[in-house]
């Protein structure tokens, strides 16, 4: 292959990768899809007052459905907004002052949660065709295991002065509620795709190609 060809299809390769209006259309929407998930009113589901919400469906179902890059830019949109001032967290909270509180780790971990699912949803798409959904479902509960829990114990233990011990007990009385979730994520995540491939599943096979 000749340095012009090459330089082509670096070119063209970037031309690919880079956002248009679709796609900041489609983070400003899903932005919009957590913010309004935010407004069902929560249940304080333990001692230290952190609600149950339909936050962590929106978020994983952001990641599964727009890749890590959009989907992180579009969570981390929704948080920036509430950290700016918008009442756009649970209970109709914002500010900075929320970084102090016992929902401090949940918050930092939403985005960094839509760009991990994100990146997983990128790799089921290119080596998987059949049971996409139970990947996915597999995908955002490695994701929220791993980085909205354990985010989340570091919040209460560092914002409380609670020990992570407690901390961690407090945190298992979202697991239920997040295996339904995730399910519900998977579920409409596929659904979605297959009726938008152009969302996420051709573009990643095209990047792939």
């Amino acid at each position: 292959m000749s340095q012009t060809d090459t330089a082509v299809n670096g070119t063209a390769s970037r031309l690919r990768n880079r956002w248009n209006a679709t796609d900041l259309g489609l983070i400003a929407v899903f932005a919009a899809l957590v913010a309004g998930s935010a407004m069902v009113p929560g249940i304080a589901a333990n001692v230290f007052g952190v609600p149950i919400t339909f936050q962590t469906l929106a978020v994983m179902l952001t990641g599964l459905m727009l890749g890590p890059g959009r989907g992180f830019a579009a969570v981390g949109l929704y948080t920036l907004l509430g950290l700016a001032g918008l009442p756009i967290f649970s209970q109709g909270r914002s500010g900075l002052g929320i970084l102090a509180g016992p929902s401090a780790g949940y918050i930092i971990a939403f985005p960094i949660a839509a760009a991990v699912v994100g990146w997983l949803a990128t790799v089921v798409i290119r080596r998987t065709t059949r049971t996409r959904a139970l990947w996915f479902f597999a995908s955002a509960m490695v994701t929220s295991i791993a980085v909205v829990h354990t985010l989340g114990v570091a919040g209460i233990a560092l914002n409380t002065k609670a020990s992570l011990g407690e901390a961690f007990l407090a945190d298992l009385i979202f697991y239920p509620g997040d295996v339904i979730k995730n399910i519900l994520a998977a579920v409409i995540a596929v659904a979605l795709h297959r009726a938008f491939p152009d969302v996420l599943v051709r573009r990643v096979k095209r990047i792939n190609n």
